[in-house]
């Protein structure tokens, strides 16, 4: 029977693994830091508003590279915790996220952790045989050309593989 611990077998779950492991020692760093509750997710979005002010959630899910839902669900998180706020845009349907005060009070810690965390991310990845950041860049790119549910109706028997 093969390893399920290698190869593509229970890829996603390892790669959620991977995902705990990388974002739970990084939030480790936030509390060490004196930002207990302050996530990994919330650093890309508060470099992106403190860079180029506030922004919508399109444009900061584009900004940063996700999905529209994952960015809502982040900024609404990021609220709850009084870090963004939200204000009503160009028309009903937008909203503008910008940074409060007490996020802005933030950036100079968050600033020195993020050039560590990359430092940190740039050893890890000599470590390795193939640089993570590549592979990922490639396999979102290779999804976004053909997804994995299209991947799967492909090769699997009968519904799912029917035209």
């Amino acid at each position: 029977m093969p390893d399920p611990t290698s190869g593509p077998a229970l890829l996603g779950t390892r790669l959620r693994h991977l995902l705990e492991l990388l974002d739970g020692d990084v939030a480790a760093v936030y509390a060490d830091l004196g930002l207990p509750g302050f996530r990994p997710r919330y650093t890309p979005v508060v470099r992106t508003l403190a860079d180029g002010g506030p922004r919508s959630i399109r444009e900061l899910a584009e900004a940063i590279g996700v999905t529209h839902s994952a960015a809502s669900q982040t900024v609404a998180q990021m609220a709850r915790d009084g870090l963004v706020t939200l204000a009503p845009g160009a028309d009903a349907r937008q909203r503008l996220v910008r940074l409060t005060a007490r996020a802005e009070s933030l950036l100079p810690v968050l600033d020195v952790e993020w050039a560590a965390t990359t430092a940190a991310a740039r050893r890890f990845e000599a470590e390795l045989s193939y640089p993570l950041s590549r592979l990922v860049d490639e396999a979102v790119a290779a999804l976004g050309r053909r997804s994995m549910r299209q991947r799967i109706a492909d090769v699997a028997p009968g519904p799912a593989g029917a035209d």
